[in-house]
């Protein structure tokens, strides 16, 4: 390997997007110590995640989801949809572990609906998790209209709410760290994360190398109906309270959240390591933002500034760095011509006249 090719995989790492979010991170927190000293104490910093612990999971699927080379607008409209389904349930007498069994039936249920038009009718996902977005929404209203429904059971809202014992943050955090670490082991370490790679960088290469496209697909978006539900229940359970506005617009953050840590949205490419990375960074923004009293439509505006550039950043250090070579004449074919030496050239004919 030439000199040029080991500087080049030396310094590497310095463009990826894992890197620009470690250096972020503590901008960030200096930028919220600067607004108040508290910003580090356990408390603020365990309030940091709870406050939007329902976005930060379903941001783990959405992670597959992408990379597939996809994208699920419905999610937040899912889970308002299964938690005012939770709601009605309870108020109507049902038990409340059976009513949370048909609230992750129902998430599923609303998950491989859309996967079904994705993958096996082959209608865009922008297109139809819009039209779920718009579609569970009104189902909500349907079901709770401008009501809220309260009085959960003690034991359920304990488990959004209250601490677990001798431990300074609520079940809910636990519950996320265990998912992180499973949709890392999944996506990074098996074959079926292999496979979601695949066919975000070729869908038609996948199915003629063997790869379910289809089910995967399907699959995919079942399972991000499901966790859609599951963050119903725990916002039902952390706020006690149900409404068919809940978590109205959570799809920008999540969004942001998940293209913001290197996540392609084109698929393909990406990393749960990145994605971490960025809830942090975004939550902590948050955080930063309402030490500093600013209104949430001004906070809503700075998350989807955050969007904006992370869609394009990636062009724009893309095609700098082309510019950067041209300008100094070193493309990579010099590489590969150090590699192979100087041409050989062909003796003079000594019959030749000049």
């Amino acid at each position: 390997m030439s000199a040029t090719m080991q500087v080049t995989n030396r310094w590497a790492w310095v463009r990826r997007q894992e890197t620009l979010l470690l250096v972020l991170v503590p901008a960030v927190i200096a930028v919220n110590l600067s607004l108040s000293p508290y910003v580090l104490q356990i408390d603020n910093l365990v309030n940091v995640f709870v406050t939007s612990i329902e976005e930060s999971v379903i941001a783990l699927t959405m992670t597959f989801i992408i990379i597939s080379g996809e994208i699920d607008l419905s999610v937040a409209a899912v889970l308002a949809l299964c938690a005012c389904a939770f709601g009605w349930l309870y108020q109507n007498g049902v038990s409340t572990p059976l009513a949370i069994v048909l609230t992750l039936g129902l998430g599923a249920l609303c998950g491989a609906f859309n996967g079904m038009w994705i993958a096996y009718l082959g209608l865009p996902s922008l297109a139809v998790t819009l039209a779920g977005l718009i579609g569970y929404r009104g189902l909500a209203y349907a079901i709770l209209e401008d009501k809220s429904v309260e009085s959960f059971p003690d034991w359920f809202t304990a488990s959004g709410q209250n601490n677990i014992p001798g431990l300074p943050f609520p079940p809910t955090l636990l519950l996320f760290v265990g998912l992180f670490i499973v949709v890392f082991v999944v996506l990074h370490y098996s074959a079926f994360g292999r496979y979601i790679y695949a066919i975000g960088n070729n869908k038609e290469a996948s199915h003629f190398a063997g790869v379910k496209v289809r089910r995967i697909k399907w699959t995919l978006f079942t399972i991000s109906g499901l966790m859609a539900a599951l963050a119903g229940l725990m916002f039902a359970a952390r706020f006690g309270s149900v409404r068919a506005d809940d978590a109205n617009g959570g799809e920008l953050d999540i969004i942001t959240m998940v293209v913001f840590g290197g996540v392609s949205i084109f698929g393909g490419s990406g990393s749960l390591v990145g994605v971490g990375l960025s809830i942090l960074i975004v939550l902590s923004l948050r955080n930063g933002m309402t030490l500093a009293s600013m209104d949430g439509s001004v906070q809503t505006s700075v998350i989807g500034g955050l969007l904006v550039l992370s869609l394009l950043l990636p062009n724009v250090f893309h095609d700098a760095r082309l510019t950067w070579r041209r300008l100094r004449h070193v493309p990579i074919v010099l590489a590969r011509k150090e590699e192979i030496g100087p041409a050989k050239t062909s003796p003079p004919n000594p019959l030749s006249t000049s």
